[in-house]
């Protein structure tokens, strides 16, 4: 499929954000309930906000970061969680299991020591057991949610996200997921090895050499400028090699759930919508958060 550039920018609407994040209060520490049985999703961890083109607006907000003054401890207690569960379900080590590679990668570009990346391997028997959960929720203005959620304590999960939706305006619902296309997205760093900048037109052409549907530009953990490779899941790990031959340097790999459809938000529902995230974010037992919201 030939790649299409589809990042639109909205400067006015970004700074809209910006105010409306500037206002936003915290949050407490809440996450959301399913309705039926939870959607397992191939059990493919991994942290990146999903952004679409023309969602960098989100990208401060959506990320595991939370807030932007989110401490780094939260980060890494995360990504501890995360691999724990990598490792109780494929194994400890990364040659033979790609989940866990994709998160370690992750816990290194968050610059998370080394000596903690192997504590929390090794501290896979000490821990409780737990569920990867996927929720779903229709948020201010009508915009849809997917929230993943890893807990070792379900019911209490359900009861604070439950709570937090209802003070911020939202409610659960299982109508939103056909509102989701799940892709294989590879995310690499805006330079190269060489350390020159890729641009969006040059980052299409490789697409299509590599078997990438799209290319979006967005923003990491860090707030670094980084550039996300869309797929087919089938042929994810293909691109990904492909794309590391042709010189980029490759952060992660793994799968999202990209928007195929999206809403625009009034200035009050952005307020609220933002509000909203940060709260998810700031809850230990959410992952990641992905919206449709233009």
């Amino acid at each position: 499929m030939a790649a299409s550039a589809t990042l639109q920018r909205t400067p006015v609407r970004y700074q809209q954000l910006l105010l409306a994040s500037a206002l936003a209060s915290k949050g407490s520490a809440s996450c959301l309930s399913a309705l039926g049985p939870p959607y397992l999703l191939g059990r493919a961890l991994h942290i990146t906000g999903a952004i679409p083109a023309g969602h960098n607006k989100w990208s401060k907000v959506k990320n595991i970061k939370g807030p932007r003054d989110a401490k780094r401890s939260q980060i890494f207690q995360k990504l501890s969680m995360m691999l724990r569960f990598a490792v109780r379900e494929g194994g400890p080590d990364p040659e033979l299991n790609s989940n866990l590679a994709n998160i370690i990668e992750r816990c290194r570009n968050s610059n998370m020591p080394k000596t903690t990346i192997e504590m929390a391997i090794k501290g896979v028997d000490k821990e409780k057991s737990s569920n990867y959960l996927l929720y779903t929720a229709r948020g201010p203005g009508g915009s849809a949610l997917i929230i993943e959620i890893l807990t070792d304590n379900t019911r209490r999960t359900q009861q604070e996200i439950r709570l937090l939706l209802s003070r911020k305006g939202a409610v659960m619902t299982d109508g939103v997921r056909h509102l989701f296309d799940q892709k294989g997205v590879v995310t690499v760093s805006r330079k190269d090895r060489e350390q020159r900048s890729v641009s969006l037109e040059q980052a299409l052409e490789l697409a299509v050499e590599a078997g990438a549907e799209d290319v979006q530009e967005s923003e990491d953990e860090e707030e670094q400028e980084v550039l996300k490779f869309l797929c087919d899941v089938s042929v994810l790990h293909q691109v990904r090699k492909k794309l590391d031959a042709q010189g980029l340097q490759s952060l992660s790999a793994g799968l999202e759930f990209i928007p195929n459809t999206t809403v625009e938000l009034s200035e009050e529902e952005m307020k609220q919508a933002s509000e909203l995230l940060m709260g998810l974010g700031n809850c230990q037992d959410v992952i990641r958060i992905y919206d449709n919201i233009q």
